[in-house]
């Protein structure tokens, strides 16, 4: 549907944008709720040109959209326009306002968009705009997170691969992903090769390898002995040829997550907030990067510390009616920074006394291992916000100081 177009004005105007991956459906509506205009725009570059000149007619637009990421959210940040990210949820329910049958079309879901803008933008924050080195930070991170996700899955069916048919190198170092795990299951892909390796060719093949574990090579020998079974041999053939390439592939990608550390790494120095959040204990290289990149640069989008723990699903939910009242786990959150702060938590146990004491005080009270985490996670957040708002290093002399924990 392709509505007149209407003649721009100073008065505010609400868009809302039903993305897709081929097209986007705009629709704009006034103060009122009349709608101006309900045009499909394509995903190219003729189409958002298209898009940009429609935008800007109205100085006063606001842009509501169900997704805070991507390139149709970053091409309408380069121009300036304030975006509003709307869950699904909220959308989904809003749709009952207008329709109680389960009618749907991208038509009118850009209308409920739009119209739901109108009604709530005062409540709601606009999508922060970041730094390009935050940006980066953050596409390097969440793709270093896709990676470890290929890494475990691989490694999962090279287990079952090496179940079927040569179990010892399970059993030989602490953890199959290791480098040199891969490296005995190419040395030795079966297990008639395995068995012929004594105290020479272990500590041979340990030299070679640089192995700096803690086990010798003569208890190497014994750890794999007891687990050299055999399958038949067409079994073992065909299985030794599978177990070599998938050994290959997560080799390949134990190196792709080593170059995202040290380009993390690199992108952390020169980021100017890397030292405040690596002031902090238990928060490394990659917490302080998911932390950077997911808090983004804009201060006020966070203006008190209570925004800052709902998002990051450290604030509960509380429902009450009657004599009825249940405090919930938050689903409704930001998953990278609640696993984040989830690690920062429970290394900080072992660095720090009185976390570690505060930790052992929730189990205490019957807390579970998450829900205590979560507590001293809230704790530790409320302090990043305050350091991170006045733009310094985190003392734990001025934090112990100032409020008994």
């Amino acid at each position: 549907m392709v509505t007149s177009m209407p003649s721009p004005s100073d008065e505010p105007v609400f868009a809302g944008i039903d993305w897709g991956g081929s097209f986007h459906q705009l629709c704009i509506v006034d103060a009122v709720g009349q709608t101006l205009l309900q045009r499909r725009i394509q995903h190219d570059v003729a189409g958002l040109a298209e898009l940009d000149a429609l935008l800007t007619r109205w100085p006063r637009i606001k842009i509501a959209v169900e997704r805070g990421e991507g390139l149709l959210v970053e091409h309408l940040q380069q121009h300036n326009l304030p975006i509003y990210c709307v869950s699904p949820k909220i959308s989904a329910r809003a749709r009952e306002r207008y329709r109680l049958s389960a009618t749907k079309s991208d038509a009118f879901d850009a209308f409920v968009l739009a119209d739901t803008l109108r009604h709530e933008h005062a409540h709601w924050r606009t999508l922060p705009v970041v730094s390009s080195l935050t940006a980066e930070l953050a596409a390097v991170t969440r793709d270093r997170e896709r990676i470890i996700e290929s890494q475990r899955a691989v490694e999962s069916q090279l287990r079952a691969i090496l179940d079927a048919y040569h179990p010892a190198p399970l059993h030989l170092f602490s953890s199959l992903d290791r480098d040199i795990t891969l490296a005995f299951i190419t040395d030795y892909p079966t297990p008639a090769q395995a068995r012929r390796v004594g105290l020479a060719r272990m500590e041979t093949f340990c030299r070679r390898h640089g192995y700096s574990g803690r086990v010798s090579p003569e208890h190497l020998v014994e750890r794999i002995r007891p687990h050299l079974l055999s399958a038949s041999s067409g079994t073992t053939a065909g299985k030794q040829f599978t177990a070599t390439l998938f050994a290959e592939q997560l080799r390949l990608l134990n190196a792709q997550i080593r170059a995202c550390d040290k380009r993390i790494a690199e992108l952390l120095d020169a980021h100017p907030d890397a030292a405040i959040f690596r002031s902090f204990p238990g928060i490394g290289p990659i917490t302080a990067a998911v932390l950077i990149s997911e808090m983004g640069d804009d201060r006020t989008h966070y203006p008190h510390p209570g925004v800052l723990l709902a998002e990051a699903g450290l604030s509960p939910v509380t429902r009450a009616s009657g004599r009825m009242r249940q405090v919930r786990f938050r689903y409704a959150a930001n998953s990278r920074m609640r696993h984040a702060i989830d690690w920062w938590a429970f290394t900080s146990t072992r660095e720090v006394d009185w976390a570690r004491q505060a930790y052992e005080d929730g189990r205490a009270r019957g807390q579970g291992k998450y829900r205590a985490l979560r507590g001293l996670g809230s704790r530790w957040v409320r302090v990043l916000w305050r350091c991170s708002t006045d733009h310094v290093l985190y003392d734990p002399d001025k934090h112990l100081s100032a409020k008994p924990v």
